[in-house]
């Protein structure tokens, strides 16, 4: 099976100006994906109320629905698209040189873990003060229960 770039990132707009705007990324997978997508999609003026991420350590899928703040005029899809289909890495296999370790350890890894009720915008409230606090999101796992609740594991890492 081939796949296509313009298959990537995927805009769908909304029906009516008040339905939310699906953005789906299809990519190979990569440490902070997560995180560089919804800073991205932060950084265009848009509240994230409703996401989907699914990976199995290789290749990654995102569901995003988005809705633009209030105060944003207006917004650019295809600059949008451009930029996350930017944060994906290449499908072509890549080379890598052999590097000597430096003997540095790795930042340690922290786990946030939010329990609420579920509401809309919650995942970009909580991404949007982690980005601001300067830490870096590893891997997010996001659960909805039944009952409206939300139990969110953020692993993170301090990018200072």
């Amino acid at each position: 099976m081939r796949m296509s770039w313009e298959d990537v990132v995927l805009i769908e707009e909304g029906k009516s100006s008040g339905d939310p705007t699906v953005v789906t990324v299809n990519c190979p997978d990569k440490a902070g994906l997560g995180c560089d997508l919804l800073r991205v999609v932060l950084e265009f003026g848009l509240y994230v109320t409703r996401g989907d991420f699914s990976t199995d350590g290789k290749w990654c899928y995102v569901v995003l629905w988005v809705v633009p703040r209030p105060s944003s005029v207006r917004v650019d899809w295809e600059s949008l698209n451009k930029r996350l289909l930017s944060c994906c890495p290449s499908f072509l296999p890549a080379f890598y040189l052999n590097q000597l370790t430096t003997g540095s350890k790795p930042p340690p890894l922290y786990l946030l873990t939010v329990f609420s009720l579920d509401r809309k915008g919650l995942i970009h409230d909580v991404t949007e003060v982690l980005c601001e606090l300067d830490l870096s999101i590893q891997r997010v796992k996001v659960t909805t229960t039944p009952d409206g609740k939300v139990l969110d594991l953020f692993f993170i890492t301090d990018a200072t």
